[in-house]
């Protein structure tokens, strides 16, 4: 959809409160928010869903704050990256610390995206498995550009981080994900 198309739709949400123009604004960038919130969550689909539907409903009850400064999607992806971030900060919250000498305290375990359906591949788990090695920071920045398509200037709006300290996020995200590729037998 084009970003005249999402304004249209964006006033006349928020002048006639019209159910079918945020429809089809949900319908034309739920997958945008959807894969973003898949790649943040490791391929948790139930909760990457449940994140997305918070983050239209957010998006909902703040259209009239939007201001067109950035594209929409922009703005969608910055609410569904609080959204994600205040569930994480929830998770942290509600689990207890592992009692110490336990097998857990020394070593966290890497996430292993769980997996269903069919297509994708041994390369996709792989690179889902060298995403989910990354910090959540690192994580973030890299799906925002590599998936996304989103500009520097676009992640920093979405995070709330400086434009530098995006690059150097993406920077050492990437190499990262180079090195552990290198370490599972990709060149």
């Amino acid at each position: 959809m084009s970003r005249l198309s999402d304004i249209a739709l964006i006033a006349q949400v928020v002048a006639t409160g019209s159910h079918r123009a945020f429809g089809q604004l949900v319908e034309a960038h739920q997958g945008a928010v959807r894969r973003f919130l898949l790649r943040l969550t490791a391929g948790d689909e139930m909760l990457a869903d449940d994140l997305a539907q918070e983050t239209f409903i957010h998006a909902w009850q703040g259209l009239k704050s939007f201001r067109a400064a950035s594209n929409f999607e922009t703005w969608l992806l910055r609410i569904a990256y609080r959204a994600f971030l205040d569930e994480k900060r929830k998770d942290r919250e509600a689990q207890p610390l592992p009692e110490e000498g336990s097998s857990d305290w020394a070593s966290p375990s890497l996430v292993t995206p769980p997996r269903g359906g069919a297509g994708g591949g041994l390369l996709r788990h792989d690179l889902d498995l060298a995403l989910s090695a990354l910090s959540e920071v690192e994580r973030t920045c890299v799906v925002l550009q590599c998936v996304e398509g989103q500009s520097i200037k676009d992640i920093a709006a979405i995070t709330g981080m400086n434009e530098n300290t995006v690059k150097s996020h993406l920077l050492r995200g990437k190499k990262n994900m180079a090195a552990y590729l290198r370490r599972n037998g990709y060149g």
